[in-house]
């Protein structure tokens, strides 16, 4: 009967496991803060320099073609220039999908963080 004094009640157990769940919420958040990379503006200039290369270099490798298809088959109209407009619209794709992706990654991301907290 003695021991029965110094066993926990439920309701000082349920305390105690949700203050052991909010620690380990917060240490997890800190350590995923951690290991995040910092957004600077350098991050900001190289994500715009990424998605420049994205439509460039479609656009260029489709100019070159044209000019290729344009010296050996003589046509009416310009391969050059459609070639070129279909590769900058291929990279302009090809960066909004990338952009898109992502964007869901960070959504994501603060879904997580927001159900972290609560």
């Amino acid at each position: 009967m003695e021991d029965d004094k110094h066993m926990p009640s439920p309701e000082k157990e349920a305390s105690e496991t949700g203050f052991i769940n909010t620690v380990g919420n917060k240490a997890e958040r800190k350590l995923r803060a951690r290991r995040k990379k910092y957004k600077t503006i350098w991050f900001g200039f190289s994500m715009a320099g990424l998605v420049g290369w994205s439509v460039t270099i479609p656009g260029v490798l489709g100019t070159l073609l044209g000019i290729w298809i344009d010296k050996h088959y003589k046509n009416s109209y310009s391969w050059t220039l459609m070639l070129m407009l279909i590769g900058i619209m291929i990279g302009c794709l090809l960066a909004w999908n990338w952009m898109n992706k992502e964007r869901e990654a960070a959504r994501k991301d603060r879904e997580k963080n927001v159900n972290d907290l609560s």
